[in-house]
């Protein structure tokens, strides 16, 4: 599995220009603030320089982050204040890590204790800038469909991407690394790429006019366009299917078989930043990730088990 990983491409800059765009205002839950008494404040990113622990994180996990992070405290309640940030793990990279970036118009601090990638070549940068040595795979995710609920186009599988009575919602290659490196490979794969998408390289477009939407934040925009009649199926993680279902949402969800799901590929990566604040407290939760708990909880949101030998700390590959 960690081969796999190490061969997987390295990541091109997710999202490009000097600041960010304003968050919309369901953003809030990207950045939160748990507090050992089990409260939770939403948007204060100051935080982000005074936490007792402060986590960057890929974005597709934010579903997991209640318990999680609540679970961590418990066990370690001398860890009082966590921050925890959940957005395109590019983004951080670029504009909160390797350069001063704002987030709704308030700095954010560039020394986060941790930060997590589904991409490793995100942390070779580090390497690079002498910001990070080692690094551990924690969990895995995999690919699926999300449909309407009652699925009803009787959409099958991934093949039927191919097919010309469905308009699809799909996350975006320039930001979203869930297309970017897996789903478009899927579809290329299937040798159907061209037909879905067109070739096009946009966010928030028509990738295909009337046919293929590309969104700008595929967890929030495709449960959205297929709830409001607007598209009949989108690549998603399986995570974010059940976390919909799980909220009542009106859709449903198709599983890709594992031969396509790019579940060999898709592994979270997490490292410590050597110019951390809390460098013990991000060894703490290191140790906890390890833990049958961690495990468990990202289990029960539909993410993939590490193995024993991925949860074992290592150095970042050069190159």
């Amino acid at each position: 599995m960690i081969n796999r990983l190490l061969s997987t491409a390295v990541a091109a800059i997710f999202l490009t220009g000097a600041a960010f765009a304003q968050e919309e205002e369901s953003g809030d839950k990207d950045y939160r603030t748990f507090s050992a008494g089990g409260e939770v404040e939403y948007g204060a990113i100051e935080d982000s320089y005074t936490a007792d622990l402060v986590m960057y994180l890929a974005g597709n996990q934010f579903m997991v982050m209640e318990d999680l992070i609540k679970d961590f405290q418990s066990k370690n309640p001398e860890i009082a204040k966590v921050y925890v940030e959940t957005i395109p793990p590019g983004q951080i990279l670029n504009q909160q890590i390797l350069k001063q970036g704002q987030i709704q118009g308030k700095d954010t601090a560039q020394n986060p204790d941790l930060y997590a990638s589904v991409n490793l070549g995100h942390l070779k940068k580090l390497k690079a800038a002498d910001l990070m040595d080692a690094y551990m795979v924690y969990t895995h995710n995999r690919l699926s469909l999300m449909v309407a609920e009652g699925n009803p186009k009787d959409i099958k599988g991934a093949e039927d991407l191919a097919r010309d009575d469905l308009v699809q919602s799909h996350p975006n290659p320039q930001t979203e690394g869930i297309f970017r490196f897996y789903g478009s490979q899927m579809l290329k794969d299937m040798g159907i790429h061209e037909k879905v998408t067109g070739n096009a390289d946009c966010k928030g477009c028509w990738a295909v006019e009337g046919k293929t939407w590309f969104t700008e934040r595929h967890h929030r925009e495709t449960p959205d366009r297929i709830e409001a009649g607007e598209a009949d199926a989108g690549i998603v993680w399986e995570t974010e299917v059940r976390y919909a279902k799980a909220e009542g949402r009106k859709i449903d969800g198709v599983e890709i078989p594992a031969s396509q799901n790019q579940q060999d590929k898709v592994a979270y990566a997490i490292g410590t930043l050597t110019n951390a604040r809390n460098p013990e407290n991000a060894e703490t939760f290191l140790d906890y990730l390890r833990s049958d708990e961690a495990q468990a909880i990202y289990e029960s949101y539909g993410f993939v088990r590490a193995s024993a030998d991925e949860l074992t700390s290592k150095p970042i590959p050069e190159g």
